[in-house]
């Protein structure tokens, strides 16, 4: 299944976007879950030799095929199959602070908590006014 962001299906990682806040929906039962995804890591090399400095290499990681971090939902996605379960890109963000952000700001604004029609267990955030700015 594909990521829809804007009614449009994405496929290739934008590169000037770190990651997205989501929202995955489950069509059988309507139940959702709202989390955050890098589209990017960073991998640190060795330096090389004779040279001090580490190097970086920026990869794609497995966002196209991602279900959320939520056993409950992954375990949703494996009984009932992929095309049960809509995915849909909520915001873009350019680093990993926006996107804590976002996903932090959706959760409470549904209070995914408190209401039985989310997956979201938890909320767990850590955030710096300096990568808001």
């Amino acid at each position: 299944m594909e990521w829809i962001y804007k009614g449009t299906t994405l496929d290739k990682a934008p590169e000037e976007y770190q990651g997205f806040v989501y929202c995955i929906t489950n069509r059988a039962t309507g139940k959702k879950y709202i989390g955050k995804k890098n589209f990017w890591s960073v991998k640190k090399l060795p330096p090389l030799k004779g040279k001090t400095n580490k190097r970086h290499r920026k990869t794609e990681t497995d966002w196209q095929a991602y279900y959320g971090s939520n056993e409950h939902l992954k375990a949703d996605v494996q009984v009932l199959g992929e095309q049960y379960f809509q995915r849909e890109i909520v915001k873009m963000c350019v680093n990993k602070t926006t996107m804590a952000y976002h996903e932090t700001k959706l959760q409470f604004d549904y209070e995914v908590l408190m209401r039985d029609d989310y997956y979201n267990e938890f909320i767990g955030c850590r955030i710096t006014a300096r990568g808001l700015k």
